[in-house]
């Protein structure tokens, strides 16, 4: 698509006059059917022409826990459905691209029966959860075949963060190709609002689930597939919906790269992003940005307020991930419609919620991942070798907090990402991370550079795994073993420890 940022005035009284016989309120949840058609018709006749604006923002539908318990069956097949404003054979969570929200409690009960009926073998991750990683919970090491079920329980801790988290398949050697098919969602964990201000815990929040898919006939490609290629972006696999905000407003946006291996730098005219929670961990003070890089997996739930009336469109950015990486072109991600009665710009928070800071914890280990590739870009290796389940690569000792450099001797950006516990980013290429928002699940290690994290190994033991999160990368090698013991355990020295 070709670049705009352009703003388009629009006539304010009239506006606020078709929005006040419409009924609409500033209260929470989604946008009042009335006023949708509103803001479709003010997008579409003066927003500019980029190939058209899509439909309206859908939120995607929602499983909620009740009574503590969340109870689903995720059925996995290939089927022909909507994709952007195609008819496209994807692959599917219950016959759907953008397949139903999860949303629980902290201490709630996850009972998820998944049932495949593809012709490959599959599995499912809880991206970013704090669960055990031990069957029947977070088990990256389970395949279900072709015709077979499988019953997940998790069992949430009652201090777990709240924020954006997803689930995807963690399927060995066939994650790219089933996640860049479809086979991706959302979980909420509930209680984010609970930190803002009173008058801020009411108001309307949006899911932006950024999902993209390549073309190969009728079909979404999945093999090969290759990161570079012209890909279709989308939002809650819409293409180029119109989201709609009030002058003034604040509204809770919920961003989560939920693809296969592509970057996003994410960018509104007009609007700065106010950060609440990265990775489903709220901050401890909220940070303001024009721009957020956000890898694929990579989550940040964000406030965003109304400006002028008029049009602009929520855009990634071009980026570069280096010489042996690729480049990502700028492409308009939705139409933002700014218009009706205009809300008083509520102050937004400094101080936001209590978190852990490591900076001063003893360091029981310290251990160093090096990621290399070979010259072709075919075999990713940590620390000089493949992923192998069989293998334990790596023992941390629960209870224990632990400094880890993951340093990049490649000449493209990878990304890290640590199965059952948050991290907090010390430094990237030495420069020092501000402690108040430095918990991640998945962060940029920059091309021939390093970052340093520390992690606390809190409540879980078992084997679980780290890796790049770039699905290609993690599919041709680039993940390890890592084995959780409780204390006083006996190990054999594992490289790295």
């Amino acid at each position: 698509m070709t670049r705009s940022n352009t703003r388009f005035p629009l006539p304010l009284t009239v506006i606020g006059m078709v929005l006040a016989a419409a009924g609409l309120s500033g209260s929470a949840g989604h946008t009042p059917t009335e006023y949708s058609h509103t803001a479709y018709s003010l997008a579409t006749t003066a927003g500019p022409a980029q190939g058209g604006v899509g439909p309206l923002l859908k939120d995607p539908p929602e499983v909620v826990s009740r009574g503590g318990v969340l109870k689903t069956t995720i059925v996995v097949e290939r089927r022909k459905v909507q994709v952007g404003d195609r008819q496209l054979y994807a692959t599917t969570y219950n016959g759907a691209y953008m397949p139903p929200t999860l949303r629980v409690q902290p201490g709630d009960r996850i009972d998820l029966t998944m049932v495949n009926k593809t012709d490959k073998y599959t599995n499912l991750h809880t991206h970013g959860l704090m669960v055990s990683p031990r069957a029947p919970a977070d088990d990256i090491f389970i395949s279900i075949k072709y015709g077979h079920s499988y019953h997940y329980a998790y069992q949430l801790p009652r201090d777990h963060p709240t924020g954006t988290f997803w689930y995807h398949s963690h399927a060995d050697m066939l994650s790219a190709a089933q996640v860049a098919g479809g086979e991706s969602g959302i979980i909420v964990v509930e209680g984010l609002k609970r930190h803002l201000p009173p008058l801020l815990r009411h108001i309307t929040e949006h899911t932006i689930a950024l999902k993209d898919f390549q073309v190969e006939g009728d079909a979404i490609k999945t093999s090969p597939l290759s990161i570079g290629a012209p890909t279709n972006r989308t939002v809650n696999g819409q293409h180029n919906p119109v989201i709609h905000i009030r002058p003034g407003e604040t509204q809770l946006w919920r961003l989560a790269n939920i693809g296969a291996n592509i970057y996003y730098k994410l960018h509104l005219p007009g609007t700065r992003f106010h950060v609440i929670a990265q990775d489903g961990a709220p901050v401890r003070r909220t940070y303001t940005k024009d721009t957020l890089l956000i890898p694929a997996a990579s989550r940040f739930d964000v406030l965003v307020q109304g400006g002028a009336p008029g049009t602009t469109r929520l855009e990634t950015l071009p980026y570069n991930t280096g010489p042996a990486g690729n480049q990502f072109p700028q492409a308009d991600l939705a139409t933002v419609v700014t218009g009706g009665t205009p809300m008083p710009r509520a102050e937004i928070p400094n101080r936001f919620a209590p978190q852990e800071d490591l900076s001063n914890a003893k360091i029981a280990a310290r251990k160093t991942m090096v990621y290399t590739e070979n010259t072709a870009g075919t075999v990713f290796y940590i620390n000089g070798r493949t992923f192998d389940p069989n293998r334990i690569d790596f023992t941390s000792t629960l209870g224990t907090v632990e400094e880890w450099t993951v340093r990049n001797n490649s000449d493209e950006d990878h990304s890290f990402h640590l199965h059952t516990d948050h991290f907090q980013l010390m430094s990237t290429n030495g420069k020092a991370e501000d402690p108040s928002h430095s918990v991640y699940d998945t962060v940029n290690v920059p091309r021939r550079g390093a970052v340093v994290i520390r992690v606390h190994f809190t409540k879980f033991t078992g084997r679980t795994v780290l890796h790049c999160h770039i699905l290609n990368h993690e599919d041709m090698g680039m993940m390890a073993v890592l084995d959780i013991v409780p204390p006083h355990t006996r190990h054999q020295k594992t490289p790295g420890k």
